[in-house]
């Protein structure tokens, strides 16, 4: 009874909210962000992004997006929702949060020059000290208390308001560890300073290295941010704004078939000619049927097809194809790609927010909302870390402020000398050492406040979006679509490769070969032209053979209605009033047809020559046969066996006869027994079900309608582009240029981005595991060694530049 009401129960609808969200600064602030997107009433799931400032919410329609702009923007993340209204396009978006951060990324050199500034001047009383020779006024502790004054509230400003605010509102992140740090050695100098009859240090200059090594160190990790996102912001500056409309001649061109006929007819009707007549217009305003016309050197505004002209275009900056493509007309056009040399005309067939480029876009864009389950505990560790943290340095505080004296005294001597260097203001920047204060007190505090700056959430958070960013940024500027973190960490796993046959391992370019009837006074040209007219209504390769064969002898189809296409097995209709059926011999004997045993052999004898043969039918009476040959892509054979060398199992999966299918198994390398064989579409998503549950992680390669199933079952689904929508749709991994061998760049880059994934997890755990006990003191007892807090700054931003940087150097070895 409960498992019965459970199913029952209705599928509650749920939208998907995106929101561009500002002032996350480390991966404390992603588990603020996501944990009060879920404290929402509404919200189902949430995904956030730091790199891209991102944030991806699953919600109940009844969820407005304002509810969720105003709670982030009130919890100190300045929030808006991305606009879906007709005609706001997502690179225009784009655009203008680039620009935001243009503006942002020029206010932080600006606080940065400041910063350094201040730097500067107060290293310069130092080395006057350490050198003899003191410059007048620079070595005087209240002139060092203005410029660490100066420091935190002038460049250091936003640092300490975002900080405080995230602790006031219970999210504290990386800018409170540093605001309390530096506020901490702040007052504590300034009591110094007041009250020097208590004895204590000031250390004013502490703050000033602080504030300033933090800003460095933003900028650079800023630009490594910038260098990250460049391919990606490379794919988006594919989109040109404007468009040049021409007048739509549709009428004229059904008399003129060419040019030079149509401009006879009118030339004043001939955009391709009249390059004068274009109104520019901005590409949102197009409308689906309209025509556009692209001069050589421009940019394709639209999807379209080519309807006047013919032109080279270069594909590359969507498919990596080097070579560029001859077009005429008929021929589909993409936006963003490259007029090489003639004057054409297209017709838009889709508007700018649903071309290839667009959806290119959105694929690289949804990939950074799909974590990779390695980045799970990552994200848990993070959302705590501040807490942690902050603990931590109250824990050290106290354990030095209590016991840290009697651990010292078996080093007197090592700590006389370390006094001597007390007097020397300077030698507090030397790398590794910094002066003992001579009080319990402020010798914990230093500690305590080093420790807060050195840990370092933000590598943890970027470690993931950032080498995400550029694999999936870089794959799809070489036409490989990588769906997701997800993906990443599936084809790690991978042990077997199946293959689909038509359209994949062959080229889906079908020709006829034999033309069988089988009853009495039924011509060749009779079954052609019935067959021709089952399967006018598909577009499966092997309908497209029949319909070219019917073409090239100008065969007239039939009239014909009801037709129906049972997936994996065939076309039924009726024509000339007439039932008939055409598709597989299973599919028509269990149907009812009879087909005689020396027609069956005969088609056995062809399947083992790779012919795939289609059986015709009237009713339940067999008109006759057609077999059909397809060509083996030409890099199968090296794609199958590199798979292999890398110690994949590669199996074949088709809904083809088996002795069909043990020819191109043959061809190509793959055993017999690793054919899987005339099964239906769902039959493959059973078949790949079936291997899972013997334990196995399954990669499917496909291309067509009948392949969604089985690529949606796999653990990774890889679709080439040359088929449909609907595979391309269900895939994790979509291959651009319809080129088999890219399953092996997609499986590599794959690899590749993941490894990155997994040494930036393991520099930011070993880096904190590292850096906080050392600035904790652990190596003071022993070597008195111990840091600073400008020099725990420095740590921090080496980590999280570090990180970055390694993302960016994938897109050298992927090269």
């Amino acid at each position: 009874m409960i498992a019965t009401a459970e199913r029952s129960l209705p599928i509650i609808p749920t939208e998907t909210i995106t929101l561009d969200v500002g002032g996350m600064m480390c991966a404390g602030c992603v588990s603020a962000v996501t944990r009060k997107l879920k404290q929402q009433v509404g919200v189902q799931d949430a995904v956030v992004n730091l790199i891209t400032e991102v944030a991806t919410v699953t919600a109940l329609p009844t969820l407005t997006p304002e509810v969720l702009t105003v709670a982030l923007t009130q919890a100190g993340f300045p929030t808006t929702a991305r606009s879906h209204q007709i005609g706001q396009r997502r690179t225009d978006q784009l655009a203008a949060l680039t620009q935001r951060r243009t503006e942002q990324a020029s206010k932080q050199r600006q606080r940065l020059a400041i910063a350094l500034t201040l730097v500067l001047v107060s290293s310069a009383g130092h080395l006057g000290h350490a050198v003899g020779r003191p410059l007048p006024g620079l070595g005087n502790d209240g002139f060092h208390a203005v410029l660490a004054g100066l420091a935190l509230f002038i460049p250091g400003r936003e640092i300490l308001r975002d900080g405080l605010k995230g602790l006031f509102k219970n999210s504290p992140n990386m800018n409170t560890l540093i605001a309390l740090g530096s506020l901490l050695a702040f007052g504590t100098s300034l009591v110094a300073l007041v009250y020097p009859t208590i004895g204590w240090e000031c250390f004013f200059d502490e703050p000033v290295m602080l504030i300033g090594f933090i800003l460095l160190g933003r900028s650079l990790e800023a630009w490594a941010r910038r260098e990250a996102l460049s391919s990606f912001q490379a794919l988006i500056a594919l989109q040109p704004q404007t468009a040049r409309l021409v007048r739509n001649t549709t009428i004229a061109t059904t008399i003129a078939s060419d040019e030079k006929t149509l401009s006879a007819l009118n030339p004043n009707l001939n955009p391709s000619l009249n390059p004068s007549e274009a109104i520019v217009i901005p590409v949102e305003h197009l409308r689906l049927g309209e025509w556009v016309q692209v001069l050589p050197g421009e940019q394709i505004p639209v999807d379209g097809v080519l309807v006047l002209g013919s032109s080279t275009i270069d594909e590359s900056m969507l498919t990596g194809e080097a070579i560029p493509v001859e077009k005429t007309i008929g021929d589909k056009l993409s936006a963003g790609t490259l007029n090489r040399s003639g004057l054409i005309t297209l017709e838009i067939t889709q508007l700018s927010s649903n071309t290839q480029l667009a959806k290119i876009i959105q694929w690289v864009e949804d990939a950074q909302t799909r974590r990779a389950p390695v980045q799970q505990l990552a994200d848990r560790i993070a959302g705590y870390f501040t807490y942690i943290v902050l603990t931590l340095s109250v824990l050290t505080f106290l354990g030095w402020y209590c016991f840290g004296q009697s651990l010292l005294l078996d080093s007197q001597s090592a700590m006389a000398g370390m006094d001597h260097m007390a007097g020397m203001p300077g030698m507090a920047g030397m790398p590794g050492i910094d002066r003992l204060p001579p009080s319990p007190l402020l010798m914990s505090l230093k500690l305590a406040i080093s420790l807060m700056v050195v840990a370092c959430p933000c590598a943890l958070g970027l470690a993931t979006p950032t080498a995400l960013i550029v694999g999936s940024s870089l794959g799809a500027q070489r036409g490989l679509l990588i769906r997701g973190g997800d993906v990443l960490q599936q084809v790690e796993r991978l042990d077997t490769v199946v293959f689909d046959k038509t359209g994949t391992l062959t080229l889906g370019c079908t020709q006829i070969q034999d033309i069988l009837p089988t009853a009495p006074n039924l011509t060749p040209d009779r079954l052609l032209q019935l067959a021709a007219t089952l399967e006018s209504g598909t577009q499966h390769p092997l309908a497209v053979a029949i319909l070219t064969a019917a073409q090239n002898i100008k065969l007239d189809l039939l009239s014909m209605h009801d037709s129906q296409t049972i997936a994996g097995c065939g076309v039924q209709a009726t024509v000339e009033n007439q039932p008939y059926k055409l598709g597989t011999s299973a599919w028509l004997m269990a149907a009812g047809v009879t087909i005689e045993s020396p027609v069956l052999q005969q088609a056995e004898q062809f399947g083992k020559e790779g012919k795939t043969v289609i059986f015709i039918a009237q009713d339940r009476q067999l008109l006759g046969l057609i077999t059909v040959t397809d060509t083996l892509r030409p890099e199968a054979n090296d794609t199958i066996q590199a798979l292999q060398n890398q110690g994949l199992r590669v199996m074949l999966l088709t809904g083809d006869r088996f002795s069909v299918a043990r020819s191109i198994a043959t061809q190509v390398g793959i055993p017999h027994d690793q054919i899987i064989a005339e099964v239906l579409p769902q039959g493959k998503a059973d078949a790949i079900a079936k291997l899972q549950q013997n334990g196995h992680c399954v990669a499917m390669v496909g291309d067509g309608i009948n392949d969604a199933p089985a690529l949606a079952q796999a653990d990774v689904g890889i679709a080439l582009k040359g088929g449909t929508d609907v595979a391309s749709e269900t895939a994790g991994i979509v291959l651009l240029r319809d080129r088999l061998s890219d399953v092996l760049a997609a499986l590599t880059l794959s690899r590749m981005t993941l490894k990155t994934i997994y040494v930036n997890l393991g520099w930011a755990m070993i880096y904190n595991i590292i850096a906080i006990p050392v600035a904790a003191g652990l190596l003071l007892p022993i070597w008195k060694i111990v840091l600073t807090p400008g020099q725990a700054g420095i740590l921090m931003a080496v980590s999280s530049i570090t990180v970055v940087g390694n993302s960016i150097l994938l897109r050298y070895w992927a090269r």
